[in-house]
């Protein structure tokens, strides 16, 4: 029902649009370079931005940057709108949308048909070419199966070519609601510093307040209080890994998001962003690993350990540190052989992309490395607590 109203539309427009009026073609292979430019220097933006937003925390309900944000990456739907509580035009942007996917839906029906009729093309032009060689040699009954061929490649050339036209209009249809959608959201980008005075001269600024976590569950363990020179360095290390390899989980955000839009708005899927952020997790899952062990968030069987005291745990956890080492050890020098191997020879992916390999077998060993160096900080504070507390039960 939708076609048969929107189809004339689409037919108006394609006879008065230039040709070049239609979706954009965003095809687009990410270089090596900005990804691991990208990998290793945003975490240390957004760090930095982050904290200076901490620092001039006003209690603001809206955020300016914040609005241009939502503009830029999502605007199509109006969420920028809906974020300055000035909705009304968003769900004019929202029908706009609608309508470039319903026109790539019809444009996607129409390039199957175009894809079967250039294969049935091919079929009449072989068939002819056969029963025209039969002809000229004279068989029985070739001369009408020729002019059958002949009428067939005649109606699906007809065919043909009414889908290339349909899948033209369908083209222009998309493309002329996208560039309006896309003007429309220019404007509203000078709008936008006004709506947001509007919309917080109807909100009034909040009480800036520290949000405050509410302490619950078992008693705090004393040995992570106890702290030396060593220690701390080795905290500060794994603390400052942990924080910098979390913000990668926001470049999949982007990237992922721009994977959907890619694939499903513009028919365009890349080759690189699943495995981009494939790799990059992985890595961030070695790295973090002595950051998950400085704040216990590592799995641990506790069945025979949690109501223990805490000298009694003390002296397990140095018992079953033997075990620990022995792994860390193992996963270091193995972890080292892969990752020079792969330098060696400049190791990458198998797939069309093609990215270097060697970093993510790199963070192999160097995640264990900050995870060796955790369990000796670990073992130190064991260690001291069992001498301060030696003669008493804690």
């Amino acid at each position: 029902m939708m076609s048969e109203i929107t189809a004339p539309i689409a037919q108006a427009l394609h006879a008065i649009l230039p040709g070049w009026v239609a979706l954009p073609n965003i095809t687009f292979v990410l270089p090596h370079g900005i990804y691991w430019a990208g990998i290793i220097l945003f975490p240390l933006i957004a760090g930095f931005l982050a904290h200076r937003a901490e620092r001039a925390r006003t209690g603001q309900t809206v955020s300016l940057p914040v609005a241009y944000l939502f503009l830029i990456a999502s605007g199509f739907v109006g969420l920028h709108r809906f974020y300055l509580r000035a909705p009304k035009f968003a769900f004019v942007l929202i029908a706009l949308f609608l309508l470039v996917l319903h026109g790539n839906t019809e444009g996607a029906i129409e390039r199957e048909v175009v894809s079967k009729g250039q294969n049935d093309l091919k079929i009449a032009a072989f068939e002819i070419d056969h029963f025209t060689r039969r002809a000229r040699d004279g068989r029985p009954g070739a001369e009408a199966n020729l002019a059958k061929a002949k009428a067939t490649h005649e109606k699906v050339e007809a065919a043909l070519a009414g889908a290339v036209e349909r899948r033209a209009e369908w083209a222009s249809f998309s493309g002329f609601f996208s560039y309006l959608i896309f003007v429309l959201l220019l404007v509203d980008a000078c709008l936008l510093p006004g709506l947001r005075r509007r919309c917080l001269a109807r909100e009034p600024e909040r009480e800036s307040s520290d949000f405050q976590v509410m302490e619950r569950g078992p008693k705090p363990d004393p040995r992570r209080d106890i702290h030396t020179p060593l220690t701390r360095a080795i905290d500060r290390l794994n603390h400052w890994a942990g924080t910098y390899v979390a913000w990668w989980a926001i470049i999949a955000v982007f990237v992922y998001y721009y994977e959907v839009l890619a694939r499903y708005v513009f028919n365009a899927p890349t080759n690189w962003a699943h495995e981009g952020m494939f790799l990059m997790f992985g890595m961030q899952y070695l790295l973090a690993g002595g950051y998950a062990y400085l704040n216990e968030s590592h799995v641990r069987v506790d069945v025979l350990y949690e109501n223990r005291s805490f000298r009694t745990k003390a002296i397990i956890d140095i018992v079953t540190s033997v075990f620990f080492f022995i792994f860390v050890l193992a996963l270091l020098g193995t972890g080292a052989v892969f990752a020079l191997d792969a330098i060696e020879v400049g190791e990458t992916t198998l797939n069309e992309w093609g990215i270097q390999y060697w970093p993510v077998k790199l963070a192999i060993p160097v995640g264990a490395f900050l995870l060796l160096l955790q369990g000796i900080a670990k073992l130190v504070r064991d260690i001291l607590y069992l001498r301060r507390t030696s003669g008493s039960e804690a």
